[in-house]
C-alpha cells in the first residue's frame, strides 16, 4: 500500500473508530426506534409510516420524525400540507395527523425545493428536530432514516439515545450487500438491532400464484448469518402503494387488510422486545 492509500485508510479508521459520546434522549419521548435501510428504494419510508400507525393501533402515543433531509417522504405519505407552528420563535410544534405527531424538513420547504446542503447543515437540522421540537408524552418516536451509513446515521448513533433500529431491505443480492454494511455499522456503534424486515418479498397474483421477483429468503438468511432477529416478510402489494401515494397509509385506511396485519404483528414483536 502506498503512502497516500495508507493515509486515507488511517483517516477512515479514525473517523469510524468507536468514541465515547453523551447520548441524549429526545425530550417528550420514551422509546426511540430508527428505521434504516443501507440501500435506497427498498420501501423504508412506506414501512416507517405504516409501522408508526401499527404502534398507534396497539394503543400507544406515537410520533414520527422524517430524518431524510434530502428526500423527505412524510408530507406526501401522511397528506400534510402545512407548516409547523412555533409559539416562542425557537421551538417547533409537531403536526398531528391520523393521531401521530409528525415532523419533517418537508414541512418547512416547498415540495420541489432541492436540499443542496453539505453534511454539517444536515447534522444541524437533525439536532434541531431532536432538541427543539416539542414532542408531547410519546411512548414511541419512529425515525425514518435516510439510506446509507453517513452523517445522519452517525449523529443519531453517537449523540442521540436510540433504543434500537429496524433494518428494511428487499431480498435482492445488491441490496443485501449494503445491509451487511449497515449491520456492521450499528454493531460497531453499539446500537441494538431489533431485527430485519424482508420488504417487497414476493408478488402474489389474485389467483394465488407467488413470484419471487427480487429473490427468495435473502433477508432471513442474512439475519441468521449475523444472528439478528427476522421480523417478517412484507410482499409487493398494490393496495400498500396506492394508499401511500394518496397520503393515507394502509394501516390507517384498512387495519384489517392482510398487509396491515403484518405491520401490526411486527409492532407487537418490537413491543415485546422493549418490554
Amino acid at each position: 500500500m502506498d503512502k497516500k492509500s495508507a493515509g486515507l485508510s488511517d483517516a477512515f479508521k479514525a473517523r469510524t473508530a468507536p468514541k465515547s459520546f453523551t447520548k441524549n434522549p429526545i425530550n417528550g419521548t420514551k422509546f426511540t426506534i430508527a428505521i434504516s435501510s443501507a440501500k435506497g428504494g427498498v420501501g423504508k419510508s412506506t414501512f416507517a409510516m405504516n409501522f408508526a400507525l401499527a404502534l398507534k393501533s396497539l394503543n400507544y402515543k406515537v410520533g414520527i420524525l422524517d430524518a431524510d433531509i434530502y428526500g423527505p417522504s412524510l408530507p406526501k405519505m401522511m397528506n400534510i400540507n402545512k407548516k409547523p407552528k412555533s409559539e416562542d420563535g425557537k421551538s417547533l410544534i409537531p403536526i398531528e395527523q391520523y393521531g401521530i405527531q409528525c415532523m419533517s424538513i418537508g414541512f418547512l420547504v416547498e415540495e420541489e425545493t432541492p436540499m443542496i446542503w453539505r453534511g454539517p447543515m444536515v447534522t444541524s437540522a437533525i439536532k434541531t428536530f431532536t432538541q427543539k421540537v416539542l414532542w408531547k408524552d410519546l411512548d414511541y418516536i419512529v425515525i425514518d432514516m435516510p439510506p446509507g451509513t453517513g452523517d445522519t446515521q452517525l449523529t443519531f448513533a453517537q449523540e442521540i439515545k436510540l433504543d434500537g433500529v429496524i433494518i428494511v431491505s428487499t431480498p435482492q443480492e445488491i441490496a443485501l450487500m449494503d445491509v451487511k454494511r449497515g449491520i456492521k455499522m450499528f454493531d460497531k456503534l453499539k446500537v441494538p438491532i431489533f431485527g430485519l424486515v424482508d420488504n417487497m418479498s414476493f408478488f402474489e397474483t389474485n389467483e394465488g400464484q407467488s413470484y419471487d421477483i427480487f429473490g427468495k429468503d435473502g433477508v432471513e438468511k442474512l439475519a441468521n448469518e449475523f444472528q439478528k432477529r427476522f421480523l417478517g416478510k412484507i410482499p409487493l402489494n398494490i393496495d400498500l402503494r396506492v394508499a401511500a401515494d394518496k397520503g393515507e397509509p394502509l394501516v390507517k385506511k384498512n387495519p384489517e387488510h392482510k398487509i396491515s396485519k403484518i405491520f401490526i404483528d411486527i409492532g407487537k414483536k418490537v413491543e415485546k422486545i422493549l418490554s
